[in-house]
């Protein structure tokens, strides 16, 4: 399938009220929790599905502030399930207590998981971000489909991000609820081994296939927000290409000379502050992971938290 080669637009002017509902369309309430951050950006998406009972998607972070604004939305509305679109904290923190408020089973894909095995002294850089006890009262599989009284969710298995990864799309609607597997404001981190770059890029290849267009993400405005004309179907193909264009840099950069995932990150982000640098070197290794697997970059782990990098010449 052929995509855009092009970065997308991101859109970082999005200001939500924090802790307050937004009527996002009939039957969807968003509310924003109070943990911005270079990770979450304003903070975390709850969402509240339906009108007379309900679905709510991602409680967000462990936080009492967060926790009454949701409260005080859902009211004395019956809570059918609490679905997760992943086990990360900042999604799945307050969703034991909101079980114990509202009687509402816990909903998702499965206990989080690595998306491949831990090498040996390999440290899982966000492995106090998981949620690794959390276990679903269902578990969630392609297909199902959940129902509210105005609106039925169909399951999509999203993985990438992290192994457990769902979205949720609106059935006979264009809205689609996309956790962090896409996000407005910035392409998705996909930090190995907790994330894998390749079922990153299927899972994207297939919600491009898919005819949802309107997507809530769980972090960041809608795709897309409502100064834009494009949708979100189209967004989806322009990260495909940007995650390419990203391909193609790392390559050139070991072309180039570089031959650490240090070196990478300093050719390709010269400018970026040390939080950003971070957050890049966890997705360029998820990068070279990925060329590695199709056979393009050797990589070779006489140290293992700094391994030595070679572009594969294929044999004429």
């Amino acid at each position: 399938m052929s995509h855009p080669q092009s970065s997308p637009a991101f859109f970082t002017d999005y200001r939500p009220p924090i802790g307050q509902p937004v009527q996002a369309e009939k039957g969807i309430v968003s509310i924003c929790a109070p943990n911005s951050g270079p990770y979450t950006f304003t903070g975390t998406n709850t969402y509240l599905v339906g009108e007379t009972n309900l679905l709510v998607i991602d409680p967000g972070p462990d936080d009492v502030a967060h926790g009454h604004a949701i409260l005080g939305a859902i009211g004395k509305r019956e809570v059918t399930a609490i679905l997760l679109t992943h086990t990360h904290k900042d999604h799945s923190g307050l969703a034991r207590k909101l079980k114990k408020a509202t009687g509402a089973p816990l909903w998702f894909e499965g206990r989080h998981r690595l998306s491949r095995s831990r090498r040996t002294f390999e440290v899982n850089l966000i492995h106090n971000s998981c949620d690794w006890s959390l276990v679903p009262d269902r578990v969630l599989k392609e297909g199902d489909r959940l129902q509210t009284d105005l609106h039925e969710l169909e399951v999509i298995e999203t993985p990438g991000h992290c192994a457990n990864h769902l979205a949720f799309g609106v059935r006979g609607s264009r809205m689609l609820f996309s956790g962090d597997h896409v996000m407005g404001w910035s392409s998705t981190l996909v930090a190995t081994p907790d994330g894998s770059m390749a079922d990153h890029l299927a899972s994207l290849e297939k919600l491009h296939s898919l005819d949802w267009t309107h997507y809530f993400p769980g972090h960041g405005a809608p795709i897309p927000h409502e100064s834009e004309t494009r949708n979100a179907r189209n967004f989806a193909a322009a990260l495909l290409g940007h995650r390419r264009i990203r391909n193609r840099q790392i390559l050139d950069a070991v072309r180039s000379g570089a031959r650490s995932v240090h070196q990478i990150v300093a050719s390709i982000y010269p400018q970026a502050s040390m939080a950003i640098r971070v957050a890049a070197g966890m997705a360029v290794t998820a990068h070279v992971e990925y060329l590695e697997e199709l056979g393009e970059l050797s990589v070779r782990r006489r140290f293992l938290r700094n391994p030595e990098l070679s572009v594969i010449t294929p044999e004429l």
